[in-house]
């Protein structure tokens, strides 16, 4: 219950902080004359910080990585699926790690439609400048490679290994929080934003988890 009170918290900072950027300080800072809520803080945030491509292109590795990693989950369940020709016979870790990737690629289709923020810089190739809250790329590490380090244990039997796993699970995202928000391309509150929602639906995956070890099913077949 204590994960579920924490995640509910910091899903209520992640509405707060919304509600912030588009009521509190909201100027035109950026590029095409944008609207940036928090604009004082964020316009000081991005100027100390400048744009580094190289960081940008380092978090677009560490995404391309997380896909790999839901990937790979994906397949266990889609094998688990075809060898014991039932859905309800996956593990029910697998199906939770699914609902949670769902819930991110709603929340990403979400706020391209629904835009709160704009990128304090157009991008290369780009015409225009592009939505920016939350940061989705933030919100991709942190749901996938949290939720990794919390399955690992069920597949992963060499305490060893399992711990060196876990530590790049968390070296991930710790490389792409800050380089997300050290690249440039984003404003600070959207790099907040992707942290407390992302945090949020962590800290309810493992709450889940926790009522599945509570309450385990019989052995499949």
């Amino acid at each position: 219950m204590k994960k579920f009170i924490a995640g509910g918290v910091s899903l209520m900072l992640f509405l707060l902080l919304l509600i912030l950027v588009k009521t509190a300080d909201v100027a035109a800072i950026g590029p095409e004359g944008t609207k940036i809520g928090l604009s004082s803080l964020n316009h000081s945030v991005s100027e100390a910080i400048g744009v580094h491509m190289l960081w940008y292109k380092i978090t677009e590795v560490t995404g391309i990585l997380a896909i790999g990693v839901a990937g790979i989950f994906a397949l266990i369940g889609a094998v688990q699926l075809i060898r014991r020709k039932s859905l309800l016979k996956v593990d029910r870790e697998i199906l939770a790690a699914g609902g949670l990737y769902a819930v991110v690629l709603g929340l990403y289709v979400l706020f391209e439609k629904v835009i709160i923020n704009y990128r304090p810089v157009i991008m290369e190739g780009d015409a225009h400048v592009e939505a920016s809250f939350p940061s989705s790329h933030t919100m991709l590490i942190c749901c996938v490679m949290g939720s990794a380090a919390m399955l690992l244990p069920k597949y992963i039997a060499s305490g060893g290994l399992l711990r060196l796993l876990q530590a790049v699970c968390a070296l991930m995202i710790a490389v792409t929080v800050i380089g997300r928000l050290v690249s440039g391309v984003h404003w600070l509150t959207d790099i907040l934003a992707g942290a407390f929602i992302s945090l949020a639906l962590v800290l309810i995956f493992a709450g889940v988890l926790e009522k599945m070890q509570a309450h385990p099913e019989s052995a499949k077949s």
